[in-house]
């Protein structure tokens, strides 16, 4: 028999190392309940999670087996229960933040095993190491095999080795969506069946993602970062949708597989790159000169910046543990450009908020707003104002979630950060004042960043 170890990988359907497990001998899963790693989780994420391996144990059982859960060192515990079984190998998902992947050496010297590329479509060793833009690296993923999704073992497969453990009971102030695969097919069904095809005209309409926010987007990315769903099939279905579609819901499906590339290249840099989650991806002549104000921080993490769209952004995050991709971008870019916030900081607040946090992407995503990774664009600044004029006119994203303004004129609520004082304080007295002005905060960060790339 073989041991499976589940780790971010909280389902059995397209499930790669369960199932080459399970080709080979009858398989024992077998998940970690390991404190320490746990604690790199935010406190939602952490309950979504446990959530999680208990929907996984329920599912085992309803296959006629177990999900044998213990808590303590990986490398300890899989090596007793290696003895205990008298099992062949431990099989298990490879992994890419670099405190996973240390924790995985340790099991490998401790037992012997077989590491499987499951959280992607593509090895990341099967590319090449470094590419400058997301392009170069598109083109080469593109040309790659992609695998179909992998076998589901059936109960004959398991190991019948019943188990009383359950996972960790972690409360939270917030309600969390449904945990465990069939939740999360569930969702994905919804997003093939009414949003996939019109997914590129609403992925930025924030009217949609207040009307239908599955739909709009696919809101698949808990489940994601948590392995509920497996990659391949989300690939081969939406795959099959594009095949048979026409017209605009063809370049639609295309438009929502290419963002699945973007996913790709975050697991490409963070297994070519474990330092991504502390420093620079791009290097420059120069430091970045930081301003790193704490009351400026402070005010960005409350929601209270005095820029309607930011300011909704982040009380989404707080509220929710989630936030719209749009504003998500917005937020990144006036902490790192209009406050000239160093980058770090604003990524290990989304790791402590998010729902849907995973390294590869929260890190190499903050360093690609942040004009540190790998866009192409020297120096990156989203402005807020006509950002919110794009995507938010009618400001029914921003009165969700700042209600201070609900009686305000949508355009007004635009133009928030460039009126007077006076009127500000005559319109909305509740709502805070832009703690940064617009153009001078534009104009700085600019000349921070020329001079951090030595064109000044």
């Amino acid at each position: 028999m073989h041991i499976f170890w589940h780790q971010r990988d909280l389902r059995i359907p397209d499930n790669r190392g369960l199932a080459m497990a399970a080709t080979e001998a009858d398989v024992l899963p077998v998940y970690v309940v390991d404190t320490d790693m746990l604690t790199n989780l935010g406190k939602r994420q952490r309950a979504f999670f446990m959530n999680g391996v208990d929907e996984l144990k329920r599912r085992y059982r309803s296959l006629g087996g177990d999900l044998l859960v213990r808590a303590g060192d990986p490398a300890d515990v899989l090596a007793d229960i290696h003895e205990e079984y008298g099992a062949a190998r431990v099989f298990y998902n490879r992994q890419y933040r670099p405190a996973r992947t240390e924790r995985q050496s340790r099991v490998d010297e401790a037992v012997p095993t077989e590491a499987v590329t499951d959280l992607v479509l593509v090895d990341p060793g099967n590319l090449a190491a470094r590419y400058e833009n997301h392009g170069r690296f598109y083109d080469d993923w593109q040309d790659a095999r992609k695998p179909q999704p992998a076998e589901t073992p059936d109960g004959d497969a398991l190991v019948d080795a019943a188990d009383d453990t359950g996972g960790l009971d972690i409360a939270t102030d917030i309600d969390l969506p449904d945990a465990g695969y069939r939740a999360a097919r569930d969702r994905y069904d919804q997003f093939l069946d009414a949003g996939i095809e019109t997914y590129n005209d609403t992925r930025d309409d924030m009217q949609a993602a207040i009307d239908r926010p599955v739909g709009a987007v696919s809101r698949l990315s808990p489940y994601l970062a948590a392995g509920m769903l497996g990659i391949r099939e989300i690939w081969a279905d939406a795959t099959e949708r594009h095949r048979v579609a026409s017209g605009d819901a063809q370049r639609n499906i295309q438009k929502f597989r290419y963002e699945l590339s973007w996913r790709e290249q975050n697991f490409h840099l963070l297994s070519h790159n474990p330092d991504l989650l502390v420093e620079n991806y791009k290097s420059m002549p120069n430091d970045i000169a930081w301003e790193n104000d704490d009351e400026h921080f402070e005010a960005w993490k409350r929601g209270e910046t005095g820029y309607p769209l930011v300011d909704a952004g982040m009380r989404q995050l707080n509220q929710e543990g989630y936030i719209h991709n749009r504003p998500r971008q917005n937020v990144a870019s006036f902490l790192t450009k209009h406050l000239l916030v160093d980058w770090r900081w604003g990524a290990r607040y989304f790791a402590k908020q998010l729902l849907d946090h995973d390294p590869a992407n929260n890190y190499a995503n903050w360093q690609w707003i942040a004009s540190t990774g790998t866009d192409s664009v020297d120096v990156r600044i989203f402005d807020p104002v006509a950002q919110m004029s794009k995507y938010d006119d009618g400001a029914t994203y921003v009165k969700e979630y700042v209600p201070e303004l609900r009686d305000v004129d949508a355009g007004t609520i635009v133009d928030w950060p460039t009126l007077s004082e006076a009127g500000r304080k005559r319109l909305a007295p509740e709502y805070h004042h832009p703690i940064v002005d617009r153009n001078d905060a534009y104009e700085r960060a600019q000349r921070v960043f020329e001079a951090a790339l030595g064109k000044r």
